[in-house]
């Protein structure tokens, strides 16, 4: 299984990791949401949920994690600037595909 990541900013370390994912296998676009605590006998404990795009935009307000994946929404819809059509054989999804490997590539850039 093939998973695409790009961090979403957090507001601030109570906030938790915020990661969007693409599965190449399944198709799907969702946010993970990782949440560390102090645990037991000095060790880390972390929980990990995941949850579609709408829930997590709706969830506490705005956040930098939210202008974040805003920001990255725009990118994938944004129209080709020069109106140039795409040959038959490159589909939406195809170009939307490699839009993810732009920003899972250019991670360290931001």
């Amino acid at each position: 299984m093939a998973f695409l990541k790009r961090d979403l900013y957090p507001e601030d370390a109570r906030a938790g990791r915020h990661t969007l994912i693409f599965d190449t296998d399944s198709k799907r676009l969702y946010v993970e949401s990782a949440h560390s605590s102090a645990a037991v006998g000095g060790s880390v404990d972390t929980q990990i949920a995941t949850m579609d795009i709408a829930d997590y935009l709706n969830q506490h307000g705005e956040t930098a994690g939210h202008r974040e994946l805003w920001r990255l929404l725009r990118t994938v819809f944004e129209e080709n600037s020069d109106n140039t059509e795409y040959p038959d054989e490159t589909s939406s999804a195809a170009i939307t595909y490699n839009k993810f490997r732009i920003w899972e590539n250019s991670h360290d850039c931001f």
